[in-house]
């Protein structure tokens, strides 16, 4: 009995390349977030910044885990994603008084400038890629049924 392994067949990587999920929404979130990120770029964020200190902007500070949920991360990858915002002011990261092993996070009022600043830009791009889309509503709950987040919110 050989041990060579057969192949896979060039047949199955085409019928993966036209009808995979998972990578149809990969290239399609890496396209989007490019074209975010070229517009939020003069406001000096990335769109997931843009998303994270979106994700900030509440009337009582959010607790990391919280925010984590909402931007579907793990804690480590949310505390790494928050130390560049950190570095530049625009966040800041407290303890939780009711709760000490918990951490609250919130807006300085830099980060609060930035959020203002990028928000016209968002508006406009997304605006932009709505208009390519001919159901972006139905898209949106198929995505939060894909997350896994049915109502659409979370955090």
């Amino acid at each position: 009995m050989s041990t060579r392994q057969m192949p896979v067949p060039f047949e199955t990587t085409l019928l993966v390349r036209d009808t995979c999920l998972c990578l149809h929404a990969q290239r399609a979130a890496r396209a989007i977030a490019r074209r975010f990120d070229l517009a939020l770029k003069p406001a000096g964020i990335t769109s997931g910044q843009f998303s994270l200190l979106m994700s900030l902007n509440r009337p009582e500070p959010p607790k990391l885990s919280s925010v984590a949920a909402l931007l579907a991360m793990d804690r480590t990858t949310l505390t790494a994603n928050l130390k560049p915002l950190e570095r530049r002011r625009l966040i800041k990261r407290a303890a939780d008084p009711t709760d000490a092993r918990a951490r609250l996070l919130r807006l300085t009022p830099a980060g609060r400038t930035v959020l203002a600043k990028a928000v016209p830009v968002w508006l406009h791009i997304h605006a932009e890629i709505e208009k390519e889309l001919s159901d972006p509503d139905g898209l949106r709950l198929e995505l939060n049924i894909l997350s896994g987040n049915r109502n659409g919110l979370a955090g």
